[in-house]
């Protein structure tokens, strides 16, 4: 790279520091942030405190906690000194905890005080070193020679490649058993860089990260990408529930925030769409496209305002976005984009930004990467997406055949993912190879297309669509606040109207579905769930465990 002479991240910090010390780097919401300056000193007394804890490169220490500053001052430390971070994430089950900390073979763990509990099963000999996050001292603290001293600086230096291993990341999938997967410090620095070229940012802009630090999407471009340019992190500290997120966008102003779909659909459903529906003057005109659109700008604008109105990047990844919220989004001319990737690839393939999007699109390559189709439908030019490239990991940790299984002798990456390019290059993301549903006079199914179509009908949260016995099934969770809400409106006294409700929505549902998909897609029942669907980091269905 031009910018920069090694891959690294002492290197882009150091560059960081020589254009922007004085700048903020991060902060939690409320609270002044520290320069990059004063991040350095941190960095340098949590190494110079490894030292004293017996900790050298190589090691794999993990990092177990909700997003905060002192989580990227820790992820830093730890790769700085040629150490392997080991990121968990916070809604890991306790035994998978316990599996991922064993096969790693980390040496120690920062973790908040909120998560400790989940290492209840874990004795002190598997795991000695125990250090709270929120201040930097040891749980156990039998090595009272070893505290945290400010402002001391290790006692050597230390050296890193591009090819040296960053971080083991641990998926959570959707498919069940957890790989771990290697990103070198090359593959995650090429990412970075490349995000800027894909939307560029400077040393003014302002973060509001919403997502888990220890998923590879909010990880490096959440905080790698902005480091890279000078710009500020702000960090919630708490889950980001209306309540909190609301407040915070409104002191911090983010120009650039990165979600998942399920984020903004839920803001276009429980915010927007009611406008439209509740109005039955409203309701007719939406059909009627010219007025639709001028009702959207005005939509669009309150939006804006509602993030804070200084928004001028909303990145949209980890799963497809819902067609009728995209198509409100660009009508609205909200700022946001779409982009592609997997953990292996660190994790961006392709993105887009508010400029050069296109609907249901995941925009083309970043620059330096190649996709390609593997062996496209001769009709269609659908295929699996390959992606090659220096952002494209080094395997699974001690799994030699699993990474066989997916990485070519030649590095091509097998995504696992249906896709087709258009004209101009821009990548259309069908689904998951392994939820295709193939019926038996041959045609192809794809369930999240399907789910697209249930999850714009009202009072729907999420629904699955699976094959069972050859019958195509949705299995869908309403949002049953919402139907107190109507019943509360109704003022209705019979005690068993929501249930009544549901059944009445769930027959409704199937025909409303089957009217707007074709007969091959047509669904044959509806189940509804009880309970919301267990989900992934980025709010997707772990399928795995409804098939």
């Amino acid at each position: 790279m031009e910018e920069f002479e090694c891959l690294t991240f002492p290197a882009l910090f150091a560059e960081t520091i020589r254009n922007n010390g004085n700048r903020p780097a991060m902060a939690l919401v409320g609270e002044d942030p520290i320069t990059y300056d004063e991040l350095d000193r941190k960095i340098q007394a949590l190494i110079a405190w490894f030292e004293k804890l017996g900790l050298h490169q190589g090691d794999k220490i993990a990092i177990l906690s909700s997003s905060i500053p002192n989580w990227g001052i820790s992820y830093y430390a730890i790769t700085f000194m040629g150490a392997i971070v080991v990121p968990l994430l916070p809604d890991f089950h306790t035994s998978e905890i316990g599996n991922i900390l064993a096969h790693s073979e980390a040496k120690a763990i920062f973790v908040s005080d909120g998560l400790r509990p989940k290492l209840s099963g874990i004795t002190l000999e598997q795991l000695p070193l125990r250090i709270r996050i929120e201040d930097f001292m040891l749980y156990e603290n039998e090595k009272d020679k070893a505290l945290l001293i400010p402002g001391i600086k290790p006692s050597k230096s230390y050296s890193v490649s591009p090819a040296d291993l960053a971080a083991i990341i641990y998926t959570s999938g959707t498919t069940g058993k957890s790989k771990g997967v290697m990103l070198s410090h090359g593959n995650i620095c090429f990412t970075a860089l490349m995000s800027n070229r894909v939307q560029e940012i400077n040393e003014t802009d302002k973060f509001l990260s919403v997502l888990p630090l220890s998923h590879t999407y909010e990880n490096t471009i959440g905080l790698i990408f902005p480091m890279t340019r000078g710009a500020c992190i702000y960090y919630l500290g708490k889950v980001p529930t209306p309540s909190v997120l609301l407040p915070a966008l409104q002191v911090i102003k983010p120009t650039v925030m990165l979600t998942v779909p399920l984020i903004i659909e839920k803001i276009f459903r429980n915010r927007i769409k009611p406008k439209f529906t509740g109005n039955i003057v409203l309701r007719l005109a939406i059909h009627i496209p010219f007025i639709r659109k001028k009702i959207n700008v005005v939509a669009g604008k309150k939006l804006m305002e509602t993030f804070g109105g200084e928004l001028r990047f909303f990145g949209i990844g980890g799963a497809k976005l819902n067609k009728t919220v995209e198509r409100f989004l660009i009508e609205a001319k909200f700022p946001y984009a779409i982009g592609y990737g997997l953990t292996e690839t660190s994790p961006l393939l392709a993105g887009s930004n508010p400029r050069n999007f296109r609907l249901q699109t995941a925009g083309p390559a970043i620059e330096g990467v190649q996709l390609i189709i593997h062996n496209p439908d001769a009709k269609t030019g659908e295929g699996e997406i390959w992606a090659k490239g220096p952002n494209v990991m080094k395997g699974y940790y001690k799994e030699h055949g699993l990474t066989e299984e997916i990485l070519t002798p030649d590095g091509w990456l097998k995504t696992g993912d249906l896709g087709v390019f258009d004209a101009d290059g821009y990548l259309y993301i069908k689904g998951r190879i392994r939820n295709m549903i193939v019926r038996s006079g041959g045609e192809n199914i794809f369930p999240e297309e399907i789910e697209s179509v249930i999850n714009n009908f009202r009072h729907v949260a999420d629904s699955l669509v699976l094959d069972q016995k050859g019958k195509l099934v949705a299995m869908v969770y309403f949002n049953r606040d919402d139907i107190k809400i109507q019943h509360h409106q109704l003022k209705e006294e019979n005690v068993d109207y929501i249930e009544h409700e549901i059944e009445k929505l769930r027959i409704e549902l199937q025909s409303y579905v089957n009217h707007r998909v074709n007969k091959f897609s047509q669904i044959q029942s509806v189940t509804v769930m009880t309970e919301p669907f267990e989900k992934t980091a980025t709010q997707k269905i772990k399928r795995y465990l409804y098939s």
